[in-house]
């Protein structure tokens, strides 16, 4: 199965590990690679199990883009990798499988990630005025916005996050070294010494 793959020019590496085979390639021919993997006989990875990506801000091509796919005819799994820069856009794999619709819309969701020609591309996990992409490493710990149910106006209100400042000193003294146990009331247990 190997020989096959390594004889395709559009690859870049191939590893493989017992049932699983690592292949990354240029974002340019991911659809055209999981459509040979998905219909030639040789192959035969018709399930897509997951799309997911992961953020290296500090690398020029920051996101690496990771398909996972399986055979169960060969029984055997194969994680498909590529890079892409911050504002790269690829294209979408709905045509070869349709449950990377959601996958996708998920990646885009999450890392802003865009997928060109994808037949419905919007939020699916965050709400639609969220601001930003929270699995970028980059994104605040706290978010842009708080939202909150508004009893009086019976709406939910979107407010800018506000922070007073004993929130944001952090400590990092262990709570059980070095701190003064001086408990109210404690003082009756006290052994007065002569």
């Amino acid at each position: 199965m190997l020989v096959k793959l390594k004889k395709n020019k559009n690859i870049i590496n191939i590893e493989e590990h017992s049932n699983l085979i690592e292949v990354v390639c240029n974002k340019n021919n991911i659809l055209s690679i999981l459509k040979k993997l998905k219909e030639d006989n040789n192959f035969l990875f018709n399930q897509l199990l997951d799309i997911t990506a992961v953020d290296n801000p500090s690398r020029e091509s920051r996101f690496d883009l990771i398909y996972i796919i399986q055979s169960l005819k060969k029984n055997k799994k194969l994680i498909l990798k590529t890079s892409l820069k911050e504002n790269d856009s690829i294209e979408t794999i709905t045509s070869v499988h349709k449950a990377a619709d959601w996958y996708e819309r998920e990646c885009y969701d999450l890392f802003g990630i865009e997928f060109s020609n994808h037949p419905d591309l919007r939020r699916i996990m965050t709400d639609y005025n969220f601001e930003g992409h929270p699995l970028r490493k980059d994104f605040p710990l706290t978010g842009h916005t708080e939202v909150r149910y508004d009893d009086l106006e019976k709406k939910v209100i979107y407010e800018p996050v506000k922070l007073s400042q004993e929130f944001r000193d952090f400590d990092s003294e262990s709570p059980w070294e070095g701190m003064n146990n001086s408990l109210i009331g404690d003082e009756k247990s006290e052994i007065k010494k002569d």
